[in-house]
């Protein structure tokens, strides 16, 4: 935190019981990660406890400068499992008042939505992004960044609780798994260093 040197993320991902079922690390270089900050692109490891790596997650770089409607400058994760085979992407789509996003199939095809709430930054309560139907109606599950008192506002690890059905293809698990990373890099970022759990 003295030098301001932003460095690799690190994510424990653990199932319900607290056991350790995955570990995510950031694969970006010095330079990327530090000129762009929050905005960089990033590549994302997914290994299990065998050091096996079983998913990468891709975000390209995207200008944020000029209009917020343009769809060039909209946020985009490309959910890879096993790596080198896309099932999907998770696209940021401009809202005047709430992050929004869908998730799409390999075809780019929408087949889950996101809505987050108004604000992300609300002290003493959680940021619930619910996960819909695409009728945009039914719940399917949501994604959680838990508040955790002063520790939320002033220290460097999240902790995001993640729910969906038990019952719900794999592929869209996983999609849904690749948004919470895309909503962490978007609003719960902060730099010099963060770590999520």
């Amino acid at each position: 935190m003295i030098t301001r040197f932003e460095t690799n993320n690190k994510y424990d991902i653990k199932n319900n019981l607290d056991q350790m079922v995955y570990i995510v690390t950031e694969d970006t270089d010095d330079f990327t990660r530090n000129a762009y900050r929050t905005l960089r692109p990033f590549v994302l490891r997914v290994t299990d406890f065998m050091g096996r790596e079983i998913m990468t997650m891709q975000r390209p770089f995207r200008c944020t400068c000029c209009c917020f409607c343009c769809p060039a400058t909209r946020q985009e994760l490309e959910v890879q499992c096993p790596p080198g085979i896309t099932i999907g992407f998770v696209m940021d789509h401009w809202n005047l008042c709430r992050a929004v996003y869908s998730i799409q199939n390999e075809k780019k095809e929408n087949v889950l939505s996101i809505r987050g709430p108004c604000s992300t930054y609300g002290c003493g309560s959680d940021s619930v992004f619910e996960v819909k139907a695409i009728d945009g109606v039914s719940n399917i599950g949501s994604i959680i960044r838990k508040w955790n008192g002063l520790m939320s506002a002033m220290g460097n690890a999240d902790h995001f609780d993640i729910h969906f059905p038990l019952d719900l293809d794999v592929k869209m698990k996983a999609m849904i798994f690749g948004a919470c990373f895309l909503i962490d890099f978007m609003y719960f970022e902060r730099s010099p260093q963060h770590s999520s759990r």
